[in-house]
C-alpha cells in the first residue's frame, strides 16, 4: 500500500491503479517465460546472462533476454509487483513508447555493465563471469530511480517505516553497492546497482523526453481529480442551518 501526500489526512491508495498497456505486455511475457522455464531446464544457459559466454562466444542477446527469466515464484511475484507499483504512473506520464524505451535501455544497459564489471581484475568482480544472472531487477531498479526523481517526497513503505522515495532509492542503492563489492554478495546485486546508474545517466542526459500529448493528458487528469476533490472538502464556519455548505 502506498500513501499519497494530500491535504486530506485520510487519503490513501492501494497501488497505482489499473495495469497500463505496456505493463500488461511486459508482465505477460515474464509470466509466459516463467512457465516455459519450468519445462525447459536448459533455458537459463542460453537466455540467462552468463558474462563468460557473452565475452567468449559473443552471445550478446543474453544482455536482453535475462530480463525475462525468474528463478522462483517469489522472484517473479515481487518483481512484477514492483513493476506494477512504480511503472504504472511513469507509463501514464511518459507514454508507452518512452516507458518501454527507458525499461529496455536500463535493463540491457545493466546487463552490459555487469559483463564489463566481471572483467575487472578483482575477485568480487570475476566471480560473476561464470554466474547465471536472471531477473528483471536491473530494469526495475531503473524505474525505481526514475520514480524517485519525479516524485522524491512520495512516501514508500519499507518494511514497517514510511520513507520518501528518494531515501528509499538511496538505501537500496547503498545495499546493492556494498553487497556487489563483497564475495558473499548476491550475484544480481551488481546488476541492481547498474540499473540505478544507467537510469540516472539516461534521464540526466536528456535522451528521455516525455511524449508531450501524454504529459498534457496526465496533467489535465490530475487537475480534474483535484477539482472534484475540492468540491467535497470540509469548510469551517457558517451556521448549522446553512443548507448549501459543502461537506466531506
Amino acid at each position: 500500500m502506498r500513501r499519497y501526500p494530500s491535504t486530506y489526512a485520510s487519503s490513501f491508495s492501494f497501488g497505482p491503479g489499473p495495469i497500463s498497456t505496456a505493463l500488461k505486455a511486459l508482465i505477460a511475457v515474464n509470466v509466459l517465460m516463467f512457465v516455459v522455464r519450468a519445462f525447459v531446464s536448459s533455458i537459463d544457459l542460453y537466455f540467462g546472462l552468463v558474462p563468460a559466454l557473452v565475452v567468449h562466444r559473443f552471445w550478446v542477446w543474453q544482455t536482453a533476454t535475462y530480463m525475462f527469466l525468474h528463478g522462483g515464484i517469489f522472484h517473479i511475484l515481487f518483481n512484477m509487483l514492483a513493476l506494477w507499483m512504480f511503472g504504472t504512473e511513469l507509463e501514464r506520464m511518459w507514454g508507452s513508447r518512452y516507458f518501454l524505451k527507458f525499461y529496455f535501455v536500463t535493463g540491457i544497459g545493466a546487463g552490459i555493465l555487469t559483463v564489463l564489471f566481471s572483467l575487472l581484475p578483482f575477485g568480487f568482480a570475476q566471480q560473476l563471469q561464470s554466474a547465471t544472472i536472471i531477473g528483471a531487477s536491473g530494469a526495475i531498479y531503473g524505474l525505481l530511480l526514475a520514480y524517485a526523481m519525479y516524485f522524491p517526497e512520495r512516501p514508500i513503505l519499507m518494511i514497517v517505516f514510511w520513507v520518501p522515495a528518494r531515501v528509499c532509492v538511496a538505501i537500496l542503492g547503498g545495499i546493492a553497492l556494498l553487497t556487489s563489492l563483497s564475495d558473499a554478495g548476491g550475484v544480481a546485486n551488481a546488476t541492481h546497482l547498474f540499473g540505478l546508474l544507467v537510469g540516472y545517466l539516461f534521464l540526466k542526459s536528456g535522451r528521455m523526453r516525455m511524449d508531450p500529448l501524454a504529459e498534457l493528458k496526465y496533467r489535465y487528469l490530475k487537475w480534474k481529480i483535484n477539482r472534484v476533490r475540492k468540491k467535497f472538502d470540509v469548510y469551517s464556519g457558517g451556521r448549522a442551518d446553512d443548507w448549501d455548505r459543502r461537506v466531506h
